[in-house]
């Protein structure tokens, strides 16, 4: 992995000084097959429910993806205990320096976090654990090279914010807050794409803890694609949102188009189907 070099001034979120940040590159991945239960799934979306058989299609084209990328995967299999548990991005959040175990803020996935702590304990000898009171799922976690923006929505409160915060400053690491304007996580609305470029929908644009970056507008109708995902200089990017798919090869990117519709009739997004590192 390539670590990053940067220099910040975090004392106010919205006076961030931003130098050159190089990629971070991933050689590994973690993900787990959608399982049955899906359609059981936590969902505000008003879709419908999501067909198991063409979840588990769009989830290999998926996978195939990420080893186009150039990364190694470990595929767990289905958990009909946890409807959701596909969306492993939730229950871990890896860094260059230590793993997070989360407490998500659902009170249905938190039995997510007892196996996916094994898992990553076969790669992670530095590990901590957010603790009760405190939810997050890293959905709310966007890193920008070592700095990282902790989203405070209805799955991750205050508390756990913190815990994240201190827990990346004691590894020389740093964070700060962003309010999540009325969408499920952070990342539904902003997504880093590297060489200082976020993607993001106009209510997250103009917010002042991002007025160092560069933004590649979403525009409203198509703001499900604002959920992409940089993976070694390649965008994976919903398909269907021709718009946003333009913006984003027009930053330069090469860009690989996915389908998606079944887990957003469950409220999930790219990024939220992996954890890379």
């Amino acid at each position: 992995m390539i670590h990053s070099t940067f220099s910040w001034s975090v004392e106010q979120p919205d006076e961030l000084l931003i130098h050159y940040i190089y990629p971070v590159y991933f050689s590994h991945a973690i993900v787990r097959l959608p399982c049955q239960k899906i359609t059981e799934g936590l969902s505000t979306a008003g879709l419908g429910l999501p067909d198991h058989r063409l979840a588990l299609h769009q989830h290999g084209h998926y996978v195939e993806a990420l080893e186009r990328c150039g990364l190694e995967l470990r595929i767990l299999p289905a958990d009909n205990r946890f409807p959701d548990s596909t969306f492993v991005e939730d229950t871990a959040l890896l860094t260059t320096a230590v793993a997070i175990i989360t407490n998500p803020g659902a009170g249905s996935r938190k039995g997510e976090i007892r196996s996916m702590q094994e898992v990553i304990r076969l790669y992670y000898d530095n590990l901590e654990l957010i603790q009760p009171p405190g939810t997050l799922e890293a959905g709310d976690v966007m890193m920008c090279g070592d700095h990282f923006f902790i989203g405070l929505s209805e799955r991750t409160n205050k508390a756990g914010a913190v815990q994240l915060k201190a827990i990346l400053e004691k590894h020389g690491m740093t964070a700060s807050f962003v309010e999540v304007p009325g969408i499920l996580h952070l990342k539904s609305g902003v997504s880093y794409l590297e060489q200082n470029n976020l993607l993001a929908v106009r209510a997250l644009a103009d917010h002042p803890a991002f007025s160092g970056y560069d933004i590649i507008p979403v525009r409203d109708h198509e703001a499900y694609a604002a959920n992409a995902l940089w993976v070694n200089d390649t965008v994976l990017v919903a398909e269907g949102y021709p718009e946003t798919l333009e913006n984003i090869r027009a930053a330069g990117y090469e860009t690989i188009e996915l389908a998606m519709s079944e887990f957003r009739k469950v409220d999930g997004g790219l990024s939220c189907l992996s954890l890379r590192f």
